[in-house]
């Protein structure tokens, strides 16, 4: 994920702080190592200590935060990867030189001549591979904070799906509730012996509900005008099974057509208005629907049925799981026990973003593997780069006339480039990508073996 302008600034103010707290506890640690209880050289120690803390370590934080506002870690890894290298490098190499410029010539009057010669060489080198390999550290720890957002993200997007197919679920679990098709066959089948012309007119109206179920059961969201005609038109189903004990109040339009409500929610409603209430030619069932500040008002009076048990509200619920998931705007519900009333959002947008993308072929998922190599590859480069530099450091102190350091740089820097290779899914013989090149021409292969039998 990029990170905002607003966010940088943030976090600049919180490096600039963590700065400060270093420039002092090295600075107290070094006058002590160093024994400076001096005036001048606690200025000097806490002078040193302060460029390499604010200089090295503010410095490299603010090109990665700027870094992270031109390329996505998760989406652009390749050219993040490579930015965060090259600038860390160059950056690294060229803070050093200045530093070492102002501690050992002009701080410590040593000659410009000696800047590179002697045990000074030795000392960039070290000062440059123990930064880059602190720098490593920052960026790794910069992956994946943005990595643990981007799949926290993601999380919520699966979250949403999971919870829009249970809803989906139930929903359509109630289109096809084996009570109201075995009632709704009845009706036709005593309209077929009395009025074949009504039985024909339930047929339609019975095949038209279906049909809507079938064409909106994978939509998010449906408009407004489209969810109200399938609740007239289930309605006047209702009216023909139940006749004069079923009334209905259903407009035919709102006051805008572009808002969009979650799809087959006003059936499960309906549905359950007839489900948990007495409904008879003495005690009419009557259903009110319409549109009230930003919500469409499903009303029903209530006559609860007495054999019907504790109502689990599954149903219900799932409706409100669902909007929960997609808008800040919740579900409302009310009983005062006279007038049964669910107020359903109207919508333009799911939370300003229309989750489309196929999951299963999602970059994120995709990611996963490689982000389990990026890991390893930043855990082996820092410890390349604060181990090297001791190897240095011990051989030079100990042994200086054999400089068997060589073998270890050379060595394990041609396994750390391999695995950056392997990172990337390049390979020196075989080329980029050889892999997925692979995986894609077996699969073609068995495809065309299966076609030719």
């Amino acid at each position: 994920m990029k990170t905002s302008n607003t966010n940088i600034y943030k976090k600049i103010k919180t490096d600039f702080i963590v700065c400060t707290k270093l420039t002092v506890v090295f600075g107290v640690i070094f006058i002590v190592i160093n024994q400076q209880f001096g005036l001048k050289g606690i200025g000097f120690t806490f002078l040193i200590s302060g460029m390499y803390s604010f200089t090295l370590g503010l410095g490299n934080g603010i090109i990665n935060e700027y870094l992270n506002t031109k390329w996505d870690w998760v989406k652009e890894t390749n050219k993040r990867v490579w930015s965060g290298i090259i600038a860390t490098v160059i950056y690294t190499v060229i803070a050093v030189l200045i530093i070492h410029y102002i501690q050992y010539i002009l701080l410590f009057g040593n000659s410009v001549e000696n800047f590179f010669k002697g045990y000074l060489v030795w000392v960039h080198l070290f000062a440059i591979i123990f930064s880059l390999g602190v720098a490593a550290f920052l960026h790794a720890k910069g992956f994946m904070v943005n990595w643990k957002s981007a799949m926290t993200q993601e999380s919520t997007q699966q979250q949403i799906v999971a919870k829009t197919e249970t809803a989906k679920f139930e929903s359509l679990k109630n289109q096809l509730d084996p009570h109201f098709l075995f009632n709704s066959l009845n009706v036709l089948t005593s309209l077929i012996g009395e009025n074949p012309a009504q039985a024909e007119k339930f047929t339609t109206k019975l095949s038209k509900v279906y049909r809507y179920v079938l064409e909106q059961r994978n939509k998010d969201l449906v408009p407004i005008d489209e969810e109200l005609k399938f609740a007239k038109t289930y309605m006047q189903l209702l009216e023909m099974r139940f006749e004069d004990a079923v009334k209905f109040n259903i407009p035919d339009s709102i006051s805008t057509n572009e808002l969009k409500i979650v799809p087959l929610s006003l059936q499960l409603l309906l549905e359950n208005a007839v489900k948990h209430n007495v409904v008879s030619s003495s005690k009419p069932l009557t259903i009110s629907i319409y549109e009230e500040d930003g919500y469409l008002i499903i009303e029903n009076n209530v006559n609860p049925k007495e054999a019907i048990g504790k109502s689990t509200k599954v149903g219900l619920q799932n409706i409100a799981d669902r909007y929960g998931l997609i808008t800040q705007k919740g579900v409302k519900i009310e009983n005062n026990n006279k007038i049964f009333k669910v107020s359903l959002p109207l919508l333009y947008k799911m939370n300003d973003i229309m989750y489309t993308d196929d999951l299963e072929n999602s970059k994120y998922v995709k990611a996963v593997e490689r982000v389990e190599k990026l890991k390893e590859f930043y855990q082996n480069l820092a410890s390349y780069c604060i181990v090297i530099p001791f190897l240095i450091f011990i051989n030079l102190r100990f042994s200086p006339g054999f400089h068997w350091f060589w073998f270890p740089i050379f060595g394990w820097g041609m396994g750390l480039a391999f695995h950056f290779l392997e990172v990337n899914n390049y390979n020196i013989f075989l080329g980029s990508n050889w892999e997925d090149r692979k995986i894609k021409e077996m699969m073609d292969k068995e495809n065309q073996h299966k076609n030719r039998r």
